[in-house]
């Protein structure tokens, strides 16, 4: 299984990345949203880490729109079944908090998690993300 992680910070990156090799998933990475979603074309996650604050306070929020567009011609329209994680530190740096239950439509994710993310409870959530995903198909 591979995994997308989209996050400018290197030192997240590699925190998540050993976990997940440890536990045979092959990592992929990308710093901007811009690179992430030329990656998701060239790589075909089967999962992506996707965090929020980037170039801008809402990058990710961008990345995961254009992901899960509806719009018939969209760029992405084959990718946007693929699981998105996000992870985040909004509501420490803004204040903002997020509710899935709530915010669905606004979020346009399939789960999230607040930075900094333990590494079993990364492995948990991927692992329910993944088999949900197989159970779509």
């Amino acid at each position: 299984m591979k995994i997308l992680i989209i996050d400018d910070d290197s030192d997240i990156v590699e925190a998540m990345r050993m976990p997940l090799e440890a536990n045979s998933y092959e990592v992929i990475s990308a710093k901007s949203g811009k690179e992430g979603l030329q990656k998701v074309k060239d790589e075909v996650p089967d999962l992506i880490i996707l965090d929020v604050m980037m170039e801008t306070q809402t990058e990710g929020f961008h990345v995961a729109y254009k992901l899960r567009s509806e719009e018939p011609d969209s760029e992405y329209k084959e990718y946007k079944n693929i699981p998105i994680l996000m992870l985040t530190a909004v509501s420490s740096k803004t204040g903002m908090k997020f509710s899935l239950e709530k915010d669905e439509e606004f979020l346009q994710v399939d789960d999230f998690v607040e930075k900094p993310i333990q590494p079993k409870k990364l492995l948990e959530k991927v692992s329910t993300l993944l088999t949900t995903k197989k159970s779509k198909i």
